[in-house]
């Protein structure tokens, strides 16, 4: 099966593109909602989670109270290691789930941090959504309200621009409008039905 890693950094259009190829008719495996798929209530992940930090983990509706989560794990690495023991791998067998049940002619797997982790090996090929860093901040700062050193902070954190160029076996350009980011999806994906011929 043809897979295509979609990747690219905060900001850089991600979705738009993803969204097209969903239109299209494309099975999109997205990582980050797997990871939120994982700890829905009922699912094994969050009994583990509630039973390690307590009750007070769970929000009021029965989802897992992210922001505390997050507040825990920034401040304490031991805490951040146990929660990435228990969530990694049951991420990586619903992504590897949901993969495997795609009927579509090939499959696009989106993840933020597919270079980063790795997760390219299990990949036919690797597709970089490309913006300029000032394009991904003002964006970013736009779309989430957050500040702009927080989003420089995590541009900091994902890999550079240029490795992750170097990695990519295709590339869409998303300097322009989301239209034209949507036609070269377009093209894209007439170039992958190609290759599966």
């Amino acid at each position: 099966m043809l897979i295509i890693g979609l990747t690219g950094g905060i900001g850089s259009g991600k979705s738009v593109a993803s969204d097209k190829f969903a239109s299209l008719g494309i099975t999109v495996v997205d990582a980050d909602v797997a990871s939120r798929t994982v700890v829905e209530p009922g699912m094994p992940a969050l009994k583990e989670i509630e039973s390690h930090f307590g009750p007070e983990i769970i929000a009021r509706d029965g989802q897992l109270d992210r922001t505390k989560l997050r507040e825990i794990i920034a401040s304490d690495a031991e805490e951040r290691k146990w929660l990435e023991s228990v969530l990694h791998p049951r991420i990586g067998e619903q992504i590897t789930k949901e993969i495997s049940e795609s009927s579509s002619p090939y499959t696009i797997f989106v993840a933020p941090l597919l270079l980063e982790t790795n997760s390219d090996n299990m990949c036919s090929r690797v597709l970089v959504v490309d913006v300029a860093e000032e394009v991904q901040i003002q964006r970013t700062t736009k779309r989430d309200q957050m500040l702009g050193e927080q989003i420089e902070k995590i541009v900091a954190a994902q890999m550079s621009r240029k490795e992750r160029l170097e990695k990519a076996d295709d590339v869409l350009e998303n300097a322009g409008t989301i239209r034209e980011l949507q036609d070269q999806v377009e093209e894209l994906h007439h170039k992958y039905l190609e290759m599966i011929k």
